[in-house]
Parts: structure tokens; sequence; C-alpha cells
């Protein structure tokens, strides 16, 4: 059985609280901020790439190499029919049993706009101005934050994931921030193997984010850990002020 902490994003504090929760591991989704907390279970873990422990691999390289004709255009976050277009694709090839096949371009445009915090939508495009990959990304005060992201499939081999992360570090770098958040991994899931393969990669475990050890045995030991309780979760949050944080 699922558990969620969430709070809801509102107000001119929003930003405030967006900030100190991603800091603890909790992630966004439209204007909801939530973190998993299972009663008998603590695998998923939030990661983060600190950039200047972050080198590039000969393969990782390459792959900037295979897209040096993309080009990085930041938008507000307002969703477009080419972009629609690109998401269903993306689902249609990498996660057909997905929570969001069903989604309709309301949807779709709710995902992208309704945001009360400093989000862009960062659009790569070819040489022939086509919509190859596209971000949503959260600005916080330390680091980017990749929401979501979807790519055209049918040019695997430029490996299009794994350039959106990179080119996030150099926006990072470029913005002077430390930190770029990747979301939950889960040790085992195929689908989120590709986070743990960049170096600088630290994950949000027992309270506190540590460097990532691909030798450590993550998924023992989140059987093994007893969850604090919720009570205790809720204790040990830190907020920028006093706003409510419920159980789902």
């Amino acid at each position: 059985m699922e558990r969620k902490l969430f709070t809801t994003l509102q107000g001119q504090n929003a930003d405030d609280i967006n900030n100190a929760l991603s800091k603890q591991g909790f992630r966004r989704s439209q204007n909801v901020l939530y973190r998993p907390a299972c009663t008998d279970c603590s695998a998923c873990l939030s990661a983060r790439i600190d950039v200047q422990k972050f080198q590039l691999s000969k393969s990782q390289r390459r792959i900037l190499t295979r897209n040096s004709n993309l080009k990085r255009q930041s938008n507000s976050p307002w969703a477009t029919e080419a972009q629609f277009d690109l998401f269903k694709s993306y689902l249609d090839s990498r996660h057909t049993n997905g929570g969001m096949t069903d989604m309709d371009v309301f949807e779709f445009a709710a995902m992208i706009e309704e945001t009360p915090i400093n989000t862009k939508v960062i659009e790569y495009k070819n040489e022939k101005n086509s919509l190859d990959a596209v971000c949503l990304t959260d600005i916080f005060d330390d680091g980017v934050s990749l929401v979501y992201s979807f790519f055209n499939t049918e040019i695997s081999k430029k490996s299009l994931g794994t350039y959106v992360i990179l080119d996030h570090i150099q926006l990072a770098k470029e913005k002077e921030l430390p930190y770029v958040y990747l979301g939950y991994w889960v040790q085992g899931s195929k689908k989120m193997a590709y986070k743990a393969q960049f170096q600088g990669v630290e994950v949000f475990m027992n309270g506190k984010w540590v460097s990532f050890e691909k030798n450590y045995d993550y998924e023992s030991e989140s059987k093994l850990s007893q969850p604090a309780s919720l009570s205790d979760q809720v204790v040990q949050i830190s907020m920028p002020n006093s706003t409510h944080i419920m159980e789902r």
C-alpha cells in the first residue's frame, strides 16, 4: 500500500516551500509536493547530481557529440501541440502500461502549465527546427530539477534521455547552481538504472544526502530498516513557515 506525505504549493511563499522540501527528498507534481512515506518500505530514494563532482565518461562525451546539432530553448511553461505529439509518441514507445498513457491534451497542458513556482519548458530542436526532446524543469535556489522529460524514441542511437540530463548539468553550471535533481531512484528498476550512471550522484537516505555507491545493497537496506513513524517523519521536516503536511 503506497503512502505519501504531501503539501500543496500556493501563495507567495510557494518557491520557499519548494526549495526547502526539495532538499528533503520531495518532488513536485503540478501544485503538489510529495514524498513516499510507506509503512514497510523505503526503497524510493530521491537522487541528485553534485555538479562539482561530475565528470564526463567517454560514452557521455560521444552522446554530446552525437547531439551537437541540437539547440536548447528555455520557454515559459506553456503547452504546445508539437510537445503533446512528441509526448504521446514517447509514451506509446516507452511506457505503454504507465499511468500517463490515457492523458488527453488538456491533462497534458495542466501538467505543463499548472506550476506556482519558477518553472521552464526546455525544448531541444534539430537543424530542421523539429522538436527532438522536451523537459519540464524547475529552477531551485540550489539547482535545477527535471520534473518530466520526453523525447523522440525513433532516434534511439542518440541517447536523448541521457543527453537531456547532460545538458541540464551544463545549465546548472551556467546558472552557478550546485545540483541537478533527477527524481526518485529504486535499485533493481531497469527504467531508473540510468540515474546511477552519472558521477557525483547522491541519494537522500535516512534524512540526509549521501554519495551513491554502486556496490551498496540499497534494496536490502530498505527492507531491513524500519521507516520512521508518520508523525516522526512530519516532525523531522524543516519548513520555511507553518504549512500543513497531510497523509495520503
